[in-house]
């Protein structure tokens, strides 16, 4: 139990002090993640655990997109892209179609692997 305390405190933390770019490969790890439950759950016949890591996936999406600055251009693009991910989370929920989530799952490692490019190339943390 005090260990459990211990690794939530420490998590709050990490969180807390995180810049906004940490933050965003954060969410991105996240959904990642979760998408690999989803996933877990499918070749398991779990049916609950595939339906509530692919809703975890639906809000970090979301939250990507309710935090588009749309002053720039390329939010434009990365709208469509995350309207797209909803689309097809949507159709994986609804079929527990797992070729569909492992679609999902390449497009977040690829725009998580852009990002932490982004973060060094403008040494940003």
């Amino acid at each position: 139990m005090l260990a459990n305390q211990g690794y939530a405190a420490y998590a709050n933390n990490k969180i807390m002090t995180a810049s906004p770019a940490e933050l965003t490969l954060m969410l991105y790890e996240g959904a990642i993640k979760f998408a690999n439950l989803a996933i877990a759950g499918m070749e398991t016949n779990d049916i609950e655990k595939a339906h509530t890591n692919i809703i975890k996936v639906e809000r970090i999406i979301e939250e990507f997109q309710s935090t588009l600055d749309h002053k720039y251009p390329v939010a434009k693009d990365f709208d469509e892209v995350y309207n797209y991910l909803m689309m097809r989370l949507r159709e994986a929920n609804l079929k527990k179609d797992k070729e569909i989530m492992e679609e999902v799952l390449k497009h977040l490692r690829t725009m998580r692997d852009t990002w932490k490019e982004v973060m060094k190339t403008a040494h940003v943390k």
